[in-house]
This record gives structure tokens, sequence and C-alpha cells, in this order.
């Protein structure tokens, strides 16, 4: 029998009957440094309003006894043992043992390769604390959880509250933590290992961070940058919505095989790959302030306040994304986030948002596994952007009003979409109705046109438009660049707007300049080749941004060509000054050679993209980016030998050239097992292996694809950055087979829970050695697959099926 996914109705009774007064759970993790099993103790206080009703509890590792109120339990093998007769007031106490910590779902081991320490985390979200204790697995049933720990004596144990009691048993020692305040199941966490630690004093806050022994230079590096990030956060967000963060503790642990981060309350899990061996680039250290200004958000929207079902899975992830951008503006060094957000995430979303898996921001969700589906580009980047907008639309001091007042009614609750509508139209004294219904309600993406005629200048929406507040701004030439004269915000409501103030002779006219509302946007038809060749030449990295988008908006629905966007963002890219924009624009131009470009035009689209990184090299604060972006587009002997000269003795950058010299047909064998000789990063292998996956060369793929798909052996956080070296333009010889197997494996893509289906799903997806036909077979595929998948597979293959259109333009 199949393991059960709780439904909407069924959540919705069994909150009606219980109510869970306290978790008490004894986890024994002595048993995983030699073995794989972690053995648990769940006893759940509860009480009925029903007595002599039944219910369930949910647990779906193996149950080796459970009682209630003394009598004993049999599970009904679907992930649920059944509750008879329920009192008034109840005792539950479940023994459980989760045997497959290597690929199961809700706790994993890893062991570092670098010296053979164990550490093991959990991870809950959105059902999976059920895979390893027995607990009511929904998020409007909160309560406090109280854990007790055993573990090796060398480990540190940490968990959402603080100062544990610690006393030892020998071999072993026995972590008491104190009660947390009232928490979903889903923000409850455990990590343990032996770590290395570092803790400070902030503002009244007890800070820690953590990571694996082997990196433990790696975290005393950015320690200052992370715990600098985390004092301005708490203190963003604790003026932001009037509420400080209510514990002393909050750590942040880095761990092993772990894929991205996760918000548990007090104690946030990351994956360690964001402490990089090498020295992080300016994008990369702003992709660190936003993941934990991100997760650091949660604490309030989420775990503080927390959703009451999955529909309104957005008021975390959403809130959380606008939040972090926000916060890392108003607070940080970082403010161009914006212009990072639009240029990665916010273009995805474009694309995704007028695709198969377009979805309404709020919609109803009939189980978990649906909601599992959901973690995408909507419900994050798109939601990030609406949240901007609606910001706009209030005014920001209202909004923070409205969101005050939300956390103060709210916390230790559960709300729905509307408490959060009903705060923010009180503060802002504005019927937010019709926006709900038109922003949160209505899937797809309004478009803007710019109409001049004579001296008037309209906006032109194509069809009806969401109520919302959006710039123009009106720019013209002065010298080598433009300059902005003028700036309009206009409210919009009906389908064509009239711009009052803007001057119709301007050169350049910018529709939704600053990026403050989530819309699509086209210039007038007289003005297109004008920003085509214009873009660069805009004085801001948000205008810039904002034609560039629109550029590549018009290359994914087959109103540019690659060569035309190609050229224009790699002139954008040339002339960018915001250090942190540079890697986001040099993937999406490299992108655009790559995946986009005709065969016989991808040649020069690449020369002249790896012409412009060897310019910037010269630049010594853009060195090490550019030459990254060299070493993805060199293209022959010449750049190889220079990018060689350049790299001198820094292994990460010698790894990428060595990526790129392996694709374009280079012996690198011995090249390759030297450095991965002298190279001591312990996962080094994997740079190895990413060599080996550009090769065209049968045998290699053959490995490779066995390694990576089959075998599963590449930690979740680098399955992108081998499948990307592997499914390489110009190698469809080599890369056939593996279309078909791709076809094969979706049926396995589920395995491992929300995250790694995901990313499995994603980048194994083969972006050559493909066709129309081959895209129709996926999509008859992704009918049989689980929600997660098949939207994955859906987005995916729109995605390529566009990029074939791009190809055979002129082919």
């Amino acid at each position: 029998m199949g393991i059960r996914s709780l439904t909407r109705t069924e959540a919705e009774h069994r909150s009606a009957l219980v109510t869970v007064e306290r978790y008490d759970i004894d986890i024994d993790l002595t048993a995983l440094p030699d073995g794989p099993e972690v053995h648990c103790v769940s006893t759940v206080t509860f009480s009925c309003s029903e007595p002599g009703a039944e219910t369930f509890v949910d647990c779906a590792a193996e149950v080796r006894a459970a009682t209630l109120n003394g009598s004993p339990l049999t599970p009904s093998g679907d992930g649920r043992i059944p509750l008879p007769g329920l009192a008034a007031h109840n005792v539950l106490r479940v023994e459980s043992v989760q045997a497959d910590t290597a690929t199961g779902a809700g706790v994993h081991k890893a062991t570092d390769p670098a010296d053979g320490e164990v550490y093991v985390w959990t991870s809950f979200e959105p059902d999976e604390a059920r895979f390893v204790w027995a607990c009511f697995d929904q998020p409007d049933l909160k309560a406090p959880h109280a854990f007790t720990v055993t573990a090796p004596a060398a480990w540190t144990v940490l968990s959402n509250s603080g100062d544990p009691r610690i006393e030892e048993q020998g071999a072993a020692r026995r972590w008491s933590f104190p009660d947390t305040p009232p928490l979903s199941v889903y923000n409850t966490v455990v990590n343990a290992g032996p770590f290395h630690g570092i803790r400070r004093e902030a503002d009244g806050h007890d800070l820690g961070i953590y990571a694996r022994r082997s990196l433990a230079e790696v975290l005393e590096r950015d320690a200052d940058d992370i715990l600098t990030l985390t004092r301005q956060g708490l203190a963003f967000y604790a003026e932001a919505f009037a509420m400080p963060f209510p514990q002393r503790k909050y750590d942040q642990v880095f761990m092993p095989e772990f894929g991205g981060a996760m918000e548990n309350y007090g104690c946030v899990t990351w994956s360690d790959a964001f402490l990089r061996r090498a020295e992080p680039t300016p994008a990369e250290r702003e992709l660190l302030a936003v993941v934990l200004l991100h997760e650091m958000a949660h604490m309030w929207f989420g775990n503080i306040v927390t959703m009451r079902w999955w529909d309104d899975l957005w008021l975390n992830e959403a809130f959380a994304e606008f939040a972090c951008h926000w916060s890392a503006e108003g607070a940080t060094r970082y403010t161009d986030v914006w212009a990072s957000h639009l240029l990665g995430g916010k273009v995805r979303a474009y694309l995704s948002d007028q695709g198969p898996v377009s979805h309404p921001i709020h919609q109803p969700i009939h189980d978990v596994a649906q909601a599992a589906s959901i973690f995408d580009n909507i419900t994050y980047p798109k939601g990030a952007s609406v949240l901007l907008q609606l910001m706009t639309y209030v005014g920001e001091d209202r909004f923070r009003t409205g969101m005050a007042a939300y956390f103060a009614r709210h916390a230790w609750g559960t709300t729905t979409l509307q408490d959060l509508i009903d705060a923010l139209a009180e503060a802002s004294g504005r019927d937010l109705s019709g926006w709900r219904k038109a922003w949160l309600e209505t899937a797809g993406t309004d478009r803007f046109t710019l109409e001049r005629d004579g001296d008037t200048v309209a906006l032109l929406a194509d069809g009806s438009p969401r109520p919302q507040v959006l710039a123009v701004g009106a720019y013209d030439r002065v010298g080598d660049a433009l300059e902005r004269t003028a700036l309009v915000r206009v409210e919009v409501t009906e389908a064509r707007t009239p711009v009052t103030g803007i001057p119709a002779t301007s050169d350049l006219l910018l529709v939704n300049d600053d990026d403050l509302t989530f819309a699509t946007t086209r210039p007038d038809p007289t003005a297109r080749d004008t920003l085509f060749r214009s873009a660069g030449l805009l004085p801001t990295a948000i205008s810039r941004g904002v034609a560039a988008a629109t550029v590549w908006d018009m290359l994914t629905a087959g109103e540019a060509t690659a060569a035309e966007a190609g050229r224009c963002l790699t002139a954008v890219l040339a002339a960018e000054t915001s250090d942190a924009v540079i890697e986001p624009y040099l993937t999406l131009v490299t992108n655009i050679a790559e995946l986009w470009a005709p065969p016989a035009e991808r040649p020069a689209l690449t020369e002249a993209v790896a012409a412009v990184c060897r310019r910037l090299a010269a630049d010594p604060g853009r060195r090490q980016v550019a030459l990254r972006g060299l070493a993805r587009t060199a293209t022959g002997a010449e750049d190889l030998a220079w990018l060689r000269e350049q790299a001198g003795d820094d292994v990460d950058l010698r790894w990428r050239a060595l990526v790129r010299e392996a694709e374009l047909g280079g012996d690198v064998t011995a090249e390759s097992a030297a450095l991965l000789e002298r190279d001591t990063d312990p996962d080094a292998w994997i740079r190895a292996l990413t060599v080996r996956a550009a090769l065209p060369d049968p045998a290699a793929k053959a490995e490779v694809w066995q390694r990576l798909a089959v075998d599963r052996e590449v930690p979740v956080a680098a399955v992108s950055a081998v499948a990307a070296a592997f499914w390489r333009p110009g190698q469809d010889t080599w890369l056939a087979p593996y279309a078909e197997r791709y076809l094969a494996v979706i049926p396995d893509l589920q395995q491992g829970g929300m995250i790694p289906a995901m990313t499995y799903t994603s980048h194994l997806f083969p972006p050559y050695a493909v066709d129309a036909v081959y895209i129709e077979r996926v999509r008859q595929a992704a009918r049989d697959a689980s929600p997660v998948v098949r939207n994955t597979l859906l987005e995916r293959s729109d995605a390529v099926r566009r990029m074939l259109r791009a190809r055979a333009v002129n082919a």
C-alpha cells in the first residue's frame, strides 16, 4: 500500500477535532556513525472536541510500537496510524525507526569525504516529518515541541530552542532542549554532527553559525559577512514588523548534501555549497545575503504566523522572497538586489507565467502532494514582484503599518490570505478586494505597449489590465549616454492609460521603469531598434535591467532573434557598472548563444561574449567573474591558453577551463587527474566528473549518466553543474541516446522528496538532440508523473520548445 497524501478535507476535519497540547520527541542518533537508523519516540499530548470520535496520526517511518492512552495501536500501512475511541484528553506514544537515511525523506545522513565524519539533518517541508516520527503533519496544528536527542559524545546537536541541558552518558551525550513556542511540525529541526561553530552576541541575540569541520577555514573566512547580515536583517525586520525576533538564539547550520535552505524556527539549515572554497564573487555574496534574509523573513511569515493550509503557501514563500530583497536594499550593502531579482528569478517567472504551468498565486490545493508542485517561479519570483507592486500600490508607510498590525493580531496562530488583505486594506484605506482577485486569483501576465501620437503618450494594455501602479521613464541621448529627463508614475485601471508629463519626443521611453510591477512590456514600434541599440546606455542597473528583460521576453516569445537579443545583452554586459549584476548578464548572454541561437550563429555570439570577458578581466574588481565567463565561452586554443595563464594557481578557475577544453575536444585526462590529485577539496571528484561530462565521447557520457542519473552519486547541490556540462551544444551524436534514457527515468524522478525531484527533473531534461515530437512525448509522459515532476516537466518542455523555435530562425 502506498503512502497517502493528506487532503485538505481530511486536514480540516482533523483540525476541528484535535487540539495538540505538546510534542515530546525523543531521538536516538547513536546508531548513525556505523549504520543508517534513526530511532524516535514521539509522545503527543492532545485533546479531542468530540470524545469517542476517531482520527489518525501520520507516521511513514517503520512503527515498532504505538499506544493511545495505554492501548496498543496498529498502523494501517499507508503512512497513518488509526486513532479510534478518542478521549477528551489523550496521550499518544509511538516508537519508530527510519532506516533510509541515504535517499529517504525527512532525515539524511551525510559522510564527509574529507575525514569520514558523519552529519545528520532533518528537513520537513511540506509534510516530511512523518517519515521520521509520528505527528499531525499539517501546518495549522501548531504546538510546543520539546526535543531530547541522544548522540555520539563528539557531536553537537542543534535544534529550534536554545540552552539545552547536556548529560554525559559514556560514549554518548543526551541533549534536552527547552520547549519551542507553538510551531507547525514542518518548522522544527534537529541538526547534529561534529561541527565547527562560531558564536557571537549582537543586539541582544546569541548568533551561531556551524559547518562540518573540513569547512572550518571557509566558515571563519565568511563569518563576519554572515553575522553582519544576520544582525542587519534581524534589526530591519524587527522595525518593519514592529516585532523583534522573540528568541535570543538564532543559529544557521551549513550541512552537506542539503538542497537550498530551510527556515526552521531559530535554526536555519543551509546547503554548505553556499560556503564556497573559492573566493565568492559579488553575485555569490549577494545570493548568500538574499537567501539568508529570505529564510529569516520566514521567522515571522511562516513560523510566528503560519498559513492554515497550503493554498496560502505564497504567504510564506512569496512574502519571504519579497522581504529579502526589500531588506537587502534597505539595510545592507546589496542595493542592486532588485536588478538581480529581475535578471534572474523574474525573467524565469515571466516565461513560466506564459506557459503551460501558469497558475494563480493563490489557488485551491487538494492535497499536500499538489502543494509540493508549486514551490515554483510563480510562487517565488512572481509572488515577490506582486508584493512589491502591492507595496507600491498602497505606499510603503501604510504597508509597514498593515504588516505590523497583521503580526500583532495573529502571532503564534494561523491565517488565511484574507487576514493579510484585511490588515493592509485597513492600514491603507483602500478596498483591495479587486486587487486580490486580479493579482492573486488570476493567472497570466499583463503586457503593456507604449503609444506615441504627436505630443501624447499612452500605455496600451493587451486585454484588461490588473489594477497597478507603474512608472514610465523618459531618456534623451547626451553624448555617449542616455539621461533620464522625466519619470511619471501611472495608476492603470483601463486598457488605455494616458501618461501625462512625459515628453513624447524623448529618444527612449521606458515602460515599467524602476521595475515596480509584474508585467511584460514592449516599446512603441518606432523605438524598437532604439531599445535594442541603446539598452546599454541607460544610467542605472535597474533601468538597464528593465530594457534587458524586455529584449529577453521578446526572444522567448519569438519576436526577436537570438542574434538581436545576444548583441543587445552583450552590449549591456560590457557597459554594466553594478558588479553583482554582471554574472546574471553573463548567464543570459551565454544561454542565448548556447541554447537559443541557430547553430550557424552560435560561434559569433559566443566569440562576442568571450571578447567582452577578456576586456572585463583587465578590471581587478571584475577579473574573477570575467575569467569564469571566459571559461564558459573560450572559442579555441588561444583563449584557453590565455585563460590558463591568467588562472595561475587558481584551482577553481583551472577546473572551469578544463570543462571548456573538454567540451571543445581537448585531451584533458592527464591534466584532470593531476589537478584532482593536488586539489584539497574533498568534493573535487565532482569537478573531475564535470570535466568528464563535457567530453564528446560515448564512454564518458555513459559513465557520467550512470553516476549522475541512475546511481545519484552527485550531491543535489552539484547536479546542475554536472548536468550542464553533460548537455552541450554540438554533441547531438553522443547525446541522442540519453534523450531516450531521460524518458525512461521519468517514473523514478520523484525519489528523495521535493527538492531532488525538482532538481533532477529540470537539469537532466535534454535541451539538445530533441525535436518537437520529443517534446510531445515528454508531455504525454508527464500525465502519469507525480505533481512536482509533472509541473517541472511541462515547464521545462515549454522552454525547450521555445528554444527549438528560436534555433530554427534563419537556420
